[in-house]
């Protein structure tokens, strides 16, 4: 899987520690599967060739998608102060 590029590279650890939080996940590694997991999609470690564009989809819109509010909702609490 690729991964998109940061336009400030030193955000990585935050992006990473964002992610985890939003899913739910201890460990930002286990995101993805944590997202899986959620919605009943059998993502497993290694390849996962079987699966759907839809399927596959599902996960990394559901970690963006929250990612994206969550960043929202901490801009506008940021306004606020």
């Amino acid at each position: 899987m690729a991964r998109r590029k940061i336009l400030v590279p030193e955000s990585r650890a935050a992006l990473d520690q964002l992610k985890a939080r939003v899913t739910g996940a201890a460990d930002p590694a286990d995101a993805k599967f944590e997202a899986a997991r959620e919605q009943g999609i059998p993502l497993q470690k290694g390849y996962n060739g079987k699966l759907t564009s839809e399927e596959a989809g599902k996960v990394g819109g559901r970690i963006g998608g929250s990612m994206v509010q969550e960043l929202i909702r901490m801009a506008k609490n940021n306004l606020k102060d």
